[in-house]
């Protein structure tokens, strides 16, 4: 039986704890608003096939209420739709860093709202995804997404104001099938 109190504590509890998600990923996103060069390096599992990409990476902070997290809002049917606190708006354009042909080129809105991020796009679907995020330290954004059979787990960390560093692990029924690592440096 829970008395109304502790009702009380627990909702306020989880408040305070949405707040402080919300700020820290704010903060994040700002932090990570401008330019980049990204150099990845693929492995496959595992026969250990490895793949290297650069990409040139662009960040844009989304506020609260603006059009592309409302338009992400109305993609996962959500009722509010200002419900999202922030969101970033992120543009890529990829090639193997070996031969220099061309390998994606794109873009993807994340929205956040306590510790859930919404997003366009998954990596492997073009459909609406959300993934639970959490931080190890305000400079570390871990994400956990799952769909069709898949886990992707990731870790975005800020290196002081010119890097970030990347690691993706993609699993599938429990077997891990692919880690990529990236390396990001500011260029604006």
């Amino acid at each position: 039986m829970t008395l109304p109190a502790q009702s009380d504590q627990t909702s306020q509890l989880s408040q305070s704890l949405d707040s402080t998600h919300e700020a820290l990923i704010a903060s994040f996103f700002r932090r990570s608003a401008g330019k980049w060069r990204s150099e990845r390096r693929y492995y496959t599992l595992p026969d250990g096939d490895t793949k290297e990409i650069v990409s040139l990476i662009a960040i844009r902070f989304l506020a609260q209420g603006c059009e592309e997290l409302r338009s992400l809002a109305r993609m996962h049917q959500l009722e509010d739709e200002a419900l999202m606190t922030c969101g970033a708006e992120v543009t890529w354009d990829s090639a193997d860093s070996v031969s220099g042909k061309k390998q994606s080129l794109g873009s993807t809105l994340f929205g956040a709202k306590a510790n859930i991020l919404y997003r366009d796009r998954g990596f492997a679907t073009p459909n609406p995804v959300i993934a639970e995020f959490y931080f190890t330290q305000a400079e570390a954004l871990c994400l956990r997404t799952e769909y069709k059979g898949s886990v992707f787990e990731e870790e975005l960390k800020l290196i002081g104001q010119q890097y970030r560093t990347r690691q993706t692990i993609i699993s599938r029924a429990g077997e891990q099938q692919m880690i990529g690592q990236y390396l990001e440096k500011r260029i604006t």
